[in-house]
């Protein structure tokens, strides 16, 4: 980082070694990562994201009693072991690409969801990493889109065990536009998120509220295991923050935009195949 600095600070006048960013293809920051892992941090997801699958169901079965049922269901406690410790799902890190691209729609699947989520990027490499020291090895944060197949999902994890192809499909996994390092990030627990769909807002927030800090985090998935230089580690959905709560999933040639304080906005295009 101090050499970026010195580059940028000797020749940042010069014309010929920059271009506009809006006529430059930004490619994802990281695009193929050490390890992807993405959590389950936020309540309101964690809560309203499975009753949301028993909607999703009894709308694909065309059965408008039992929706009309679930609709009235008031929400459920939050299950105890999300306050025990940080829970998380590994994903594929070949399966990433980066902003103003297309995710082309799974064959196999019939309803697509987005997913606002921010997450990071670490650096050095350690195991039984305390909480207290896990931030030395955040070397920055960026936005995550961890689309979806809703209707895949569903099914496994009926099984109890996955998501597998309900997350799994050739660039399902979207980071971007870029990576900010602390130092312009400030609080990362309280910034402004929305996520914005053909340009109208379906939802806004913060990433206030999260079970377990991505340091707390750190120190779980280190211990007894070696955390690597060039991973990264999602937050979680931010409540209301996909269609799966909303009831609103997403269609052919939908323009996703899912904007972070501090860090800018990850724009997507889905398209069936």
């Amino acid at each position: 980082m101090d050499q970026g600095r010195e580059l940028l600070e000797k020749y940042h006048g010069d014309p010929d070694l920059s271009l506009p960013v809006t006529s430059t293809q930004v490619l994802a920051p990281l695009p193929e990562p050490r390890q992807m892992r993405d959590g389950m941090s936020f309540p309101a997801h964690i809560v309203q994201g499975p009753l949301g699958q028993f909607k999703l169901k009894a709308r694909l079965a065309g059965d408008m009693a039992e929706l009309a049922r679930l609709q009235a269901v008031p929400l459920p406690e939050l299950p105890g072991v999300y306050r025990k410790q940080p829970i998380y799902y590994i994903t594929n890190r070949f399966s990433v690409q980066g902003t103003n691209t297309t995710v082309r729609w799974p064959r196999y699947s019939k309803v697509m969801d987005y997913e606002l989520e921010f997450g990071i990027v670490t650096k050095g490499k350690g195991a039984n990493i305390s909480v207290a020291k896990a931030r030395d090895h955040i070397f920055g944060f960026t936005i995550f889109n961890d689309f979806s197949a809703r209707d895949a999902q569903r099914i496994e994890m009926e099984g109890r065990l996955g998501p597998a192809k309900g997350k799994s499909f050739d660039g399902g996994n979207v980071l971007g536009p870029w990576i900010v390092t602390p130092d312009e990030i400030g609080d990362p627990y309280k910034l402004k998120v929305e996520a914005r769909v053909n340009g109208q807002s379906r939802s806004a927030g913060t990433t206030e509220g999260m079970l377990f800090s991505f340091e707390e985090i750190i120190a779980h998935v280190t211990l007894d295991e070696t955390l690597m230089p060039g991973e990264f580690i999602g937050s979680g959905t931010v409540g209301n923050g996909c269609g799966l709560e909303l009831g609103w999933y997403l269609e052919h040639g939908d323009s996703i935009e899912l904007e972070v304080e501090k860090i800018g906005i990850l724009k997507n295009r889905v398209e069936r195949q």
